[in-house]
């Protein structure tokens, strides 16, 4: 069955972090023999760093008068129609190639093989799976290391080395399967690893081969989300997947524990691909002052520019959400509200809880003690609660605890244990320490009344 397909084995050469391919080279192989070759430096119209000219020799002068990718677009479609497309770490040269013919609107798609994972699988126990380290275990010689046709060359060898292993023949239909995984799992990462991971809530931690985590993450369904990473094309999926040897997980029960679990992973380990959670949200505020008449007024400004914050939201649609509840709960008026602005009497679509302020039909006492109400209730309304969650398994629930307005941890109890007072979650308890992601992410649940108000309870403390 192997001896009847044909295989294109490739390598390319690129700029680095853009990824635009400067040397390509593809050896046609039939399992025995090389039948056809294409090999040819590209232009990338782009700057090679130094750095990257220093590891493959290819430097700028080199590729000006190189033909471009749409140039040899043809040849490379041609060379590989009907094969399977074979790569050291197939995924990057897969995607970097079908990148390219991206970018001049042409689709292309082939079966994949990766000598890294067919390796590890029918060459296990080897320290290094890397190019460079297997080819020294199995004394393959590679000339022109980091060039696209040495590369290439070295790994028509490994393949045919492969092809001859026991198990080969099952190894290689696994792999080719429309339903493996083998093809999308990153290079280093055992499928073992991945097949253990659940379908449940909770966290999860990409390692690299030192164990050192390098990216944590939050799901619904652990496992469909972590595949989802593979099937990315962005340059930082990329990189991440090439360094992940190892994924661990936690189970949360709830999609809500699994997000302060995941903050607090992030700034205790310091991922390098969690970027974005690194960065502090923006907060707003909402605030209350007088006008000349006395009249009471709720707003919402820039929490920087807000000395005694009623309350601090992390947009601006849940200030307003937050201030529309306010209205119907208080009966307060939308224009001294400030859901409508430069009116002369309130009209709001929505609203129809004013009392008529802002038609002098309401002395200004009367509805400043409505405000006074709404103040008060946003003062205390979410400084001592219990937020209750699903378990991990159907025999637990999850708790989230806020004291005094701050967040204090989480924990997990059995269904049948009674609890009699708030103070006996405390042996429960997994203390985390507050801040202002996990703020925003509370703020959200706590204000959400409608979805929530059976699984909030209000503790005394």
């Amino acid at each position: 069955m192997l001896k009847n397909q044909i295989y294109t084995i490739i390598d390319v050469e690129t700029t680095g972090r853009s990824n635009q391919i400067t040397e390509i080279s593809v050896f046609k192989f039939d399992g025995e023999t090389i039948i056809d070759e294409f090999t040819s430096l590209v232009n990338p119209n782009a700057y090679i760093p130094t750095h990257i000219t220093a590891l493959t020799g290819i430097d700028n002068a080199m590729v000006a008068d190189a033909p471009t990718f749409a140039e040899i677009a043809q040849d490379v479609l041609n060379i590989t129609e009907n094969t399977i497309f074979v790569a050291h770490n197939v995924n990057f040269d897969y995607n970097v190639i079908r990148n390219e013919f991206k970018a001049i609107d042409i689709e292309f798609r082939r079966k994949k093989l990766c000598t890294v994972r067919l390796s590890r699988s029918l060459i296990p126990g080897l320290k290094s799976y890397s190019l460079g380290k297997l080819c020294k275990s199995l004394d393959i010689h590679i000339s022109d290391r980091h060039r696209a046709r040495g590369d290439a060359a070295a790994t028509v060898i490994l393949f045919q080395l492969l092809l001859s292993q026991e198990n080969a023949e099952e190894t290689f239909q696994k792999f080719l399967k429309r339903t493996s995984k083998e093809a999308t799992l990153p290079p280093h990462l055992p499928s073992n690893i991945f097949e253990a991971l659940p379908n449940k809530p909770g966290v999860y931690y990409f390692k690299n081969k030192k164990g050192r985590i390098i990216y944590v993450g939050k799901a619904k369904n652990i496992q469909k989300r972590v595949l989802s990473h593979f099937y990315k094309k962005a340059q930082k999926e990329l990189d991440l997947c090439r360094e992940t040897a190892d994924i661990d997980f936690e189970l949360s029960g709830s999609e809500l524990v699994a997000l302060l679990m995941e903050d607090a992973a992030i700034k205790h380990h310091y991922p390098p691909y969690n970027t974005a959670s690194k960065r502090a949200p923006k907060s707003y505020a909402i605030f209350e002052y007088s006008d000349r008449r006395g009249v009471k007024h709720l707003a919402i400004n820039d929490s920087k520019k807000t000395p005694n914050p009623l309350i601090i939201l992390y947009n601006i649609r849940d200030c307003r959400l937050f201030i529309e509840r306010l209205c119907m709960q208080f009966d307060l008026c939308p224009k001294y509200c400030h859901l409508q602005e430069r009116v002369p009497e309130c009209s709001h679509f929505l609203l129809e809880t004013c009392q008529g302020i802002c038609r002098n039909e309401e002395t200004v006492e009367i509805y400043n003690e409505r405000v006074e109400k709404a103040i008060h209730y946003t003062l205390n309304a979410s400084k001592n609660v219990v937020i209750k969650e699903s378990g991990r398994n159907s025999e637990e629930e999850a708790f989230i605890m806020v004291k005094n307005g701050l967040y204090v941890g989480y924990g997990f109890i059995e269904h049948d244990l009674q609890i009699s007072h708030v103070d006996e979650l405390e042996n429960y308890l997994i203390k985390q320490k507050d801040n202002v992601d996990v703020q925003r992410i509370l703020k959200k649940v706590l204000l959400n009344t409608t979805s929530k108000a059976k699984q909030i309870m209000t503790i005394a403390c």
